[in-house]
């Protein structure tokens, strides 16, 4: 079903969104061509139909072959599946959310990007007082 997050999506089949996302539309040869380690054409052709089934890509026919599209945006998706993540694991709380990922050691933060976050904060900031 459509808005389904990618949290619910078995390993290979997150793989296969994030190639068919890369591309922005991609036939099962295409999907094969990005995948590291990939399985047979069949197995790959077969989930891009489960995919489909479950809602999160289309497909167009040209010629012979089937050329499948993502049926969401990936910032939807990514929406989605953060919005999930947070009610999941953060009780829902934003700022835990965000305390949790600015105190990963295994990544710091460039001036550039806390200057942004600064500015996100400084919008989110103004809004509410409106």
């Amino acid at each position: 079903m459509a808005g389904q997050s990618d949290l619910q999506l078995a390993r290979r089949e997150r793989q296969i969104m994030d190639v068919v996302y890369r591309l922005g539309r991609a036939t099962v040869a295409d999907v094969l061509k990005h995948l590291t380690d990939p399985p047979s054409y069949s197995a790959v052709r077969a989930m891009l139909r489960l995919l489909e089934e479950k809602g999160h890509l289309k497909h167009t026919a040209e010629g012979t072959r089937y050329v499948y599209h993502p049926t969401q945006s990936r910032e939807k998706v990514r929406r989605g599946a953060l919005s999930h993540l947070v009610k999941t694991f953060f009780n829902d709380s934003v700022e835990s959310a965000v305390v949790a990922l600015l105190s990963l050691s295994d990544h710091q933060l460039s001036g550039e990007e806390l200057d942004r976050l600064s500015r996100l904060i400084d919008e989110a900031r103004a809004r509410e007082h409106r």
